[in-house]
């Protein structure tokens, strides 16, 4: 992927000007010298059913890389029915809370573990077969790590979106 154009602060920009981060990321969504080999890219435009989507994202969790499940399930909460918006920004932001446990922030963390905590209460019984209670219980055991500064595993990181 080649360097995409800039605006004025050097921010890159799409062909129809919108803000845009062509840098390749590691493995933990941290941006990366143009240049570098980085883990593939959640194209910007993705749309999947929602079966497909938590598979994908599912996937990408057991990989260890949380932040490409979130991009793939903020995917879903701009392109997905109004309804759902909910649903789906929490478990964005769950992804995004295992992110920052994977780079040492447990501040972060603990933000947006609360918040995806939060909304998949209020959102009610999901659809697609999410498993919303046992999320939410993980979020709660996640952060109770946190508080005791216990150290988390890779399994600790990748909870199981569905009910299996």
């Amino acid at each position: 992927m080649g360097e995409q154009p800039q605006d004025e602060t050097g921010r890159d920009r799409d062909d129809e000007g919108r803000a845009r981060n062509a840098r390749p990321r590691d493995r933990f969504g941290r941006p990366l010298p143009f240049g570098s080999t980085g883990v593939p890219r959640i194209p910007d435009d993705l749309q999947l059913t929602p079966e497909a989507t938590l598979d994908f994202a599912q996937r990408l969790l057991d990989e260890g890389l949380a932040f490409n499940a979130h991009e793939v399930l903020e995917a879903a909460w701009k392109n997905g029915p109004f309804a759902e918006r909910m649903l789906w920004q929490g478990l964005a932001q769950y992804a995004v809370g295992l992110t920052h446990i994977q780079r040492g922030n447990s501040k972060g963390a603990r933000t947006l573990l609360e918040r995806a905590a939060h909304r998949l209460t209020a959102f009610g019984p999901p659809p697609y077969g999410i498993d919303a209670a046992g999320l939410i219980a993980r979020a709660h055991t996640l952060l109770a790590a946190l508080d005791r500064e216990t150290p988390l595993s890779e399994a600790d990181l990748s909870p199981q979106l569905r009910i299996h």
